[in-house]
């Protein structure tokens, strides 16, 4: 295996690092307060090429590998969770689908706008009575000549107040649901009967905005069918496992910031006559997050690097996601211990990563869900 990073790579990594704590950093306080990402900010990130890392040349993206965007992720991370959330999207479940199961025509007409950050791209499967039951959901799609008729409500769709085009799913065939009768289509955001909610309030995240999409009747072109009708679940599926793997990158970037956080207080906190770093609880603390870290990098970047090579990897990458996810919520939780009071503080940016590393273990495929993965590939090799 070679783990080798191109020195493209590396320039991108070191132009991103710098970005993180030049401009990044600063920014974090003021979009705590605010909710929202600076529109220079977004802007900055389209002159970086961050919305298109995973968009082939060919389509106007940088189209670098899976272990290269695991790198370029892993620092974004080390800032606020709503920059690579902002991206993120774009480079995942907002636009394989497109690059996976897309026409010719449908790959040139959405993936050059999104890999330029013009348009934003989002992924409409969860509903409020199918999450992590996938399959169960309820919004339906009718056909009536030359277009679908949609309606049913998703929920808490990343990035849905600022997107252009959705990858929606679907019911075509109630009784065949996943095995045949779930469809994907291509759905702009002017389209009538279409009506985006409000962003929710939620714990973190602050900056990322979900909301919920409700279709009335909404006519969607049967041209903007996503694969084949049927094969919605598949596509939805193929587009999950690959996102997961980046979701893994993200914790352990997080998990690195709040590692150099903690050992950068535990040198300046002095307790009992000396810094706090000279106590072997302290110690042992950094110790376990360093080592998990270091761990859940490895097989980050392997399972990455097979991916690249065009393995299918659906175990593996539940591994990653699993045992990342779970990770840096343990970095995060030692972290705060680590500052004690301070870091209970809102002003302290370990509590901010406390509440936004929470979600990472829900969104994309709860824990749970991993587990019930990695269960059933481990009955099938058997």
């Amino acid at each position: 295996m070679d783990f080798e990073i191109p020195e493209e790579v590396r320039l991108l990594q070191d132009s991103v690092r710098r970005f993180v704590r030049e401009v990044l950093h600063p920014v974090e306080a003021e979009i705590e307060e605010t909710d929202q990402i600076p529109p220079h900010i977004v802007e900055e990130l389209r002159k970086l090429g961050l919305f298109g890392l995973s968009i082939p040349q060919e389509y106007g993206g940088l189209g670098i590998s899976l272990v290269a965007q695991c790198v370029v992720f892993e620092e974004l991370a080390k800032a606020s969770l709503c920059f690579r959330s902002r991206v993120g999207t774009n480079n995942g479940i907002g636009s394989l689908g497109i690059l996976f199961d897309g026409t010719e025509e449908q790959k040139r007409t959405y993936l050059p706008k999104l890999a330029s950050g013009e348009w934003t791209g989002a992924f409409a499967l969860t509903e409020p009575n199918a999450g992590s039951d996938a399959a169960a959901i309820e919004t339906t799609a009718v056909r009536q000549g030359d277009v679908f008729l949609l309606n049913g409500r998703k929920q808490w769709i990343t990035n849905a107040n600022v997107a252009q085009v959705f990858t929606v799913m679907a019911l075509t065939d109630r009784e065949k649901r996943a095995r045949g009768g779930i469809t994907a289509f291509l759905v702009h955001r002017d389209t009538p009967g279409l009506t985006i909610t409000k962003p929710h309030k939620t714990m973190g995240f602050r900056g990322s905005h979900v909301c919920d999409l409700i279709f009335e009747d909404a006519q969607v072109p049967a041209t903007n069918v996503l694969g084949k009708i049927g094969d919605g679940f598949k596509v939805a599926m193929k587009v999950l496992d690959r996102g997961r793997l980046t979701i893994g990158a993200v914790c352990v970037g997080a998990a690195q910031r709040l590692l150099e956080l903690s050992i950068a207080h535990a040198k300046q906190r002095v307790q009992f006559g000396k810094p706090i770093a000279e106590q072997q609880a302290i110690q042992f603390m950094l110790a376990d997050t360093a080592t998990e870290i270091f761990a859940c990098r490895g097989m980050l970047r392997e399972t990455a690097w097979r991916v690249d090579r065009g393995e299918r990897l659906t175990k593996e990458v539940a591994m990653v996601k699993l045992h990342c996810s779970e990770m840096v919520g343990r970095a995060a939780d030692r972290a705060v211990q680590i500052h004690g009071g301070m870091g209970y503080m809102r002003d302290c940016p370990v509590e901010r990563y406390y509440r936004d590393v929470r979600l990472i273990r829900i969104y994309e495929g709860t824990s749970e869900i991993q587990r019930l993965i990695i269960a059933r590939e481990l009955l099938k090799e058997s």
